[in-house]
């Protein structure tokens, strides 16, 4: 049985297809990252998956149909939205018991207490809320969708507004569930994130599914993109043209060569050390996860 299965899965506001024939299948101990710009339909998959948004088409949860079964399925699904949203008079330690409540879990203190002390919110468990930072806001949302330890975790955008050591804390706690057998699919703009944390990744792009793939082999999908060199010539000086048929693109004084090799790159600056060239920036660009999800938007 899968963890997370989506079929035929769409979604309309009036002509604009937000979701078009998604199928996805995430198997069980997955760590999935969904990528995709601002209005790809990412949102909106998190939110038919939750039962928030009506669509099209059918999705499981454990088995469990989010539309026809929605209790069961919601107690196998935790959501860390993009959206911060507590009650301002509540404390976080009450924020966690409510939330407990909602999924009939009782005598889980000590769960509550290690989600508390993970997520750096200890001494602010009688704080109420509303005094709460960005940051520790943040951290409440992952916190209260962990209070009923659901088995598939859907983590929309959870280090945004956080600062880079609590986002590194955060990925630690988040691969120690992965750990301990937990199905995480994960939306982030940082795509390190994703190049640390996932096995799989899933591009969207308007409304429809792009690639599907391993992270493996994803990245092997690097060496079909070339490494560049970024030179920047000073005094008005051009690209001398025995350099012409290695050059990308050029913008104002900067051009951008594909490099093959060491060699090349020493074949370069040698040549414009020989022309009496002068170089103000030097840039050396590997390609990464974000130049393969650059390369198939283009597409």
């Amino acid at each position: 049985m899968d963890a997370l299965s989506i079929e035929n899965v769409s979604k309309n506001y009036g002509t604009f297809k937000a979701l078009d024939n998604i199928n996805i299948q995430i198997k069980q101990g997955d760590f999935v990252g969904l990528l995709g710009v601002n209005g790809a339909g990412k949102t909106t998959l998190i939110s038919a998956i939750s039962g928030v948004k009506r669509f099209n088409g059918q999705i499981k949860v454990h088995g469990y149909d989010v539309e026809n079964d929605p209790v069961n399925a919601r107690h196998k699904l935790g959501v860390v939205p993009q959206e911060l949203a507590f009650d301002p008079f509540l404390s976080v330690y009450k924020t966690l018991k409510l939330q407990s409540g909602l999924y009939g879990v009782k005598n889980n203190d000590s769960w509550i207490e290690e989600l508390v002390e993970r997520m750096y919110l200890k001494d602010k468990i009688d704080s109420n809320t509303r005094g709460l930072s960005g940051g520790m806001k943040r951290r409440l949302m992952v916190a209260q969708a962990l209070v009923h330890k659901p088995p598939v975790i859907i983590l929309d955008e959870p280090t945004a507004g956080v600062d880079v050591e609590l986002r590194k804390n955060l990925w630690e706690f988040i691969k120690s569930l992965h750990t301990a057998g937990h199905t995480i699919l994960l939306t982030t703009h940082y795509l390190e994130e994703v190049e640390e944390l996932c096995n799989k990744i899933i591009m969207i792009d308007k409304g429809k599914i792009l690639a599907e793939s391993t992270k493996h082999d994803l990245i092997n999908k690097l060496h079909d993109l070339p490494t560049t060199l970024e030179l920047e010539f000073l005094d008005g000086k051009t690209l001398p043209s025995e350099l012409h048929d290695l050059l990308i693109k050029q913008d104002n004084s900067i051009y951008t060569l594909k490099l093959e090799n060491n060699d090349i790159l020493v074949g370069i600056l040698n040549l414009c050390k020989d022309r009496g060239l002068r170089l103000g920036n030097i840039n050396i660009h590997k390609p990464n996860l974000e130049d393969i999800f650059i390369n198939y938007i283009k597409r």
